[in-house]
């Protein structure tokens, strides 16, 4: 059978850095305060002009350059993200021009947190079904531009960034042992919309908007959804989650991860966490995190990786990947 292998990763942070102490000076917090609630200790934020577009085209170029591919053998690009360059047109075919790639078909898609794992099962149903050989899968975001920066249970929490995968055509017998994509469970419930939107939009408001969130109750449902998809792919593999090598969560608050991690009985370190560092990048933070653990040896050929997120929505999921 079709197997959507995954040939090359790669990734792309703003140089800015800003600390919880540079937010302390705005904002009723500490870097204590912010820590200990949600383990992040700084996150990037893109400079005045720099585009999504811009973070998402370094991450891709990156990704191909680990791929050994150039943009002229890609057949599909895929970018997910929630804040685009513009409301049309996608900011794929911005990405796809830059490139170079003339051929083939580029847009977006829009699943907020999720946004990347939602991109895999795309990715991966093009390609299961002969419609695409190789296809281009980013994740970007600049969720500093949607942030009220007055509102500390928000600004504290995300950070700007990108991530790609290049995932291509092989062959494999059908069962657990094989390379690339085993499966990937998709969720959403939009009845739980209002703990975290966006309260602007064209067709609302003629604006962006600001990012809302309910903290408690998002966590509230994080870890048990999270967990639930975790469980499903898994098991459609006839596997466990104790089988899996690695698991590269959202990274949305390390409370989360850790308390993902005890429900489903696993070691923490088997959690690939790039909180502190990163904060929360919506689309952009599983390939991010991905690409720091495959790039510093913990994920090696062979492994099972469990990739998961959950986000506005409410959407989640998870895609169990052989390395």
């Amino acid at each position: 059978m079709i197997r959507s292998h995954i040939i090359g990763c790669g990734a792309y942070l703003p140089e800015k850095v800003l600390t919880n102490e540079d937010i302390a000076r705005s904002v009723d917090t500490s870097d204590e305060w912010i820590a200990d609630r949600t383990g992040i200790r700084s996150r990037r934020v893109v400079r005045e002009g720099e585009l999504t577009s811009d973070i998402g085209l370094k991450a891709a170029e990156a990704a191909l350059a680990d791929a050994g591919i150039a943009a002229s053998d890609l057949d599909l690009i895929v970018m997910a993200t929630t804040t685009p360059d513009e409301t049309f047109p996608a900011t794929a075919t911005r990405i796809q021009a830059r490139l170079g790639m003339t051929r083939g078909a580029a847009f977006d898609l829009q699943a907020v947190c999720s946004g990347f794992i939602y991109g895999m099962a795309v990715a991966d149903n093009f390609i299961k079904a002969a419609q695409a050989k190789t296809v281009l899968l980013i994740g970007a975001e600049t969720m500093s531009r949607i942030l009220d920066w007055t509102d500390r249970s928000t600004c504290v929490l995300f950070g700007d960034g990108a991530g790609a995968v290049v995932l291509r055509a092989g062959e494999g017998k059908g069962d657990a042992g094989d390379r690339g994509v085993l499966d990937t469970h998709l969720f959403s419930d939009g009845a739980l919309h209002d703990l975290l939107y966006v309260d602007g939009g064209p067709s609302s408001t003629r604006t962006t908007g600001f990012l809302r969130m309910q903290g408690k109750e998002v966590f509230k449902h994080a870890v048990l959804k999270i967990s639930g998809a975790i469980e499903a792919a898994a098991r459609a593999a006839g596997l466990a989650p104790a089988d899996i090598d690695w698991f590269v969560p959202h990274q949305a608050n390390q409370r989360i991860l850790d308390g993902t991690a005890r429900r489903l009985g696993i070691s923490p370190h088997k959690m690939i966490s790039t909180i502190a560092e990163h904060g929360n990048t919506s689309a952009a933070s599983v390939p991010l995190a991905l690409d720091t653990a495959v790039k510093d040896g913990r994920i090696k050929r062979g492994d099972l990786v469990m990739m998961e997120a959950m986000g506005g929505g409410f959407t989640w999921g998870a895609s169990l990947v052989r390395w």
